[in-house]
């Protein structure tokens, strides 16, 4: 049986993620039938929408249902561009970064290359963290012409974790709307929104146990974004369609458990991951852990080996039952070097030798030993296979 150390990708479905599933496939009922069973599925969607704002410190009604985190992302970057020029103000700047998910990056180029938006990106460390002297300069240049600011709450990639309170602080100076991706935060570390400040959040259901298909974007109440899609004007008519029930109320089990074991489950994995990099490190003295130094979530562990390429030291350890990988696995398995990994200033050649290694609710340290000992093996291969 193979060893999965991928859970940043997706992760095992939780026990009472699927018991609230299949209860809830045997009702029927339209949410927005006025009927009795129709009520009855409408109660379960809202009590499984209070279930989620409870666990990212939102109120009830900023929670909107989706499919999950590239819709929110884009539904939160393009509505929010499009409502805040939808008067002519001509606020046509977007500030983000080049280590984002391509879930937020093309949206923001698209808006670059379609709609007249100018990007501009924020400077990193060498460890991954925001420069925030960079946003501060770019805030104090851009200000009245910023329509919003979008940087992710943790690094789906190197784990980095950014101070987003901060960021919406450093905004307010010009009312500027703030969007983060929280899918890789949700679970991992704490995060509240009311007190956060932020205009929106993306979450992703099945990053935290519930299946593959649902999510939320959270959008204060004072704010109301742009539709990308328009029909019943269901979900604060921000996300028209027939509710998700099922789907809703499984994600708001996965994401009650995620949150309640957070502090101790990030406890037990943050000693698992320095273990294994302790171990990499030892095994492979010029093996770079990409962020270290980092405030970082304690799941996450991405390694640069070089003198290798990413492609073969993904296969050689998948011969070797262990799965891992070179990165977000949301670009259609295209595997290239870690635009991540350039972001922070890492060359081509060291952008394709990237490894990242994500622990999840079902790691154990047999596990963590199992990718040690498939690494000892497979490394002095990988090395040899690779172009001169």
């Amino acid at each position: 049986m193979s060893v999965f150390l991928d859970h940043a990708s997706t992760t095992a479905l939780r026990p009472s993620a699927k018991k609230a599933l299949t209860e809830a496939l045997d009702l029927l009922g339209n949410p927005s039938s006025v009927h009795s069973q129709g009520r009855s599925t409408r109660e379960l969607l809202e009590a499984s929408r209070d279930t989620v704002a409870k666990a990212v410190g939102a109120n009830r009604s900023e929670i909107i249902f989706n499919s999950g985190g590239t819709e929110g992302n884009n539904h939160a970057i393009k509505g929010i561009y499009w409502s805040q020029n939808q008067t002519g103000a001509k606020k046509t700047v977007i500030i983000s970064s080049e280590t984002e998910h391509h879930a937020v990056i093309d949206p923001v180029q698209w808006l670059a290359k379609n709609q007249g938006a100018e990007v501009h990106f924020v400077k990193h460390f060498a460890n991954g963290m925001v420069d925030f002297e960079s946003l501060k300069a770019l805030i104090s240049k851009h200000g009245p012409s910023v329509a919003l600011i979008t940087l992710m709450w943790v690094n789906n990639e190197t784990g980095v974790i950014t101070d987003i309170p901060r960021v919406v602080q450093m905004a307010s100076e010009f009312q500027i709307p703030v969007h983060t991706d929280a899918v890789a935060a949700l679970g991992h570390i704490p995060i509240d929104f009311q007190a956060s400040g932020l205009t929106a959040m993306s979450l992703s259901g099945h990053k935290v146990g519930a299946p593959i298909g649902i999510g939320a974007l959270v959008v204060a109440r004072s704010a109301k974004p742009i539709s990308l899609v328009h029909g019943g004007g269901q979900e604060r008519a921000l996300r028209s369609g027939t509710m998700n029930y099922p789907l809703a109320a499984s994600f708001a089990a996965a994401a009650t458990d995620a949150t309640a074991e957070l502090k101790e489950e990030m406890n037990r994995l943050t000693v698992l991951r320095d273990e294994v990099e302790a171990r990499v490190t030892q095994l492979v003295p010029s093996a770079i852990v990409t962020a270290s130094g980092a405030d970082r979530a304690g799941y996450n562990a991405h390694f640069i080996f070089p003198g290798t390429q990413s492609d073969a030291l993904l296969f050689l350890l998948d011969q070797e039952g262990v799965c891992v990988s070179a990165g977000s696995a949301c670009q259609a398995g295209v595997l290239g070097p870690s635009h991540v990994a350039i972001g922070m200033g890492f060359d081509q050649a060291q952008a394709s030798a990237c490894v990242r290694v994500t622990l999840g609710f079902t790691t154990t340290a047999d596990d963590t030993a199992a990718f040690i000992r498939a690494l000892a093996k497979i490394h002095p291969i990988a090395l040899q296979a690779a172009p001169a």
